[in-house]
């Protein structure tokens, strides 16, 4: 049952690897103001230890499907209920990670005025927004990248 000594250095050193770019990620995604956003966005301030352990538990379980992809054995309207929830969770995750980056960079302001648009910006997000639909709907129903 011991790991003998190259096997023990390789856990050890995966095991630092995955906590140090864990960290680095989560660290980027506040410095950059996704939670703190979030939070004042729905005033939900008394919540935000509700936040912090949503937070943590998402990453642990998103660390767990990536290393061991675990089959989800979810009964009919059940499991597509379950696709449908995740599928949007995410969706919304990237969107604010997305917009809380351009917000921090003060890219749209710089996008705006070079391209001279003064009204019409929210239709350039839904076609961005569209696009992306399009590329992932294409990419997963069409099998690309499958083995």
């Amino acid at each position: 049952m011991f790991i003998r000594g190259e096997s023990f250095f390789l856990a050890l050193s995966g095991f630092a690897s995955g906590g140090v770019i864990a960290a680095g990620v989560f660290a980027f995604l506040a410095v950059i103001g996704v939670f703190p956003r979030l939070i004042g966005k729905t005033g939900t301030r008394k919540h935000v230890m509700l936040y912090e352990t949503a937070i943590i538990v998402g990453g642990i379980w998103g660390n767990i499907v990536s290393l061991y992809s675990p089959p989800f054995f979810l009964p009919g309207w059940m499991g597509l209920l379950f696709l449908l929830t995740a599928g949007l969770a995410a969706g919304i995750f990237v969107g604010c990670l997305v917009m809380s980056l351009a917000e921090t960079l003060n890219a749209l302001p710089v996008f705006t005025r070079r391209i001279h648009l003064a009204v019409g910006f929210p239709y350039v997000i839904l076609a961005v927004a569209l696009g992306k639909l399009a590329g992932s709907l294409i990419y997963f129903l069409q099998g690309v990248g499958s083995a």
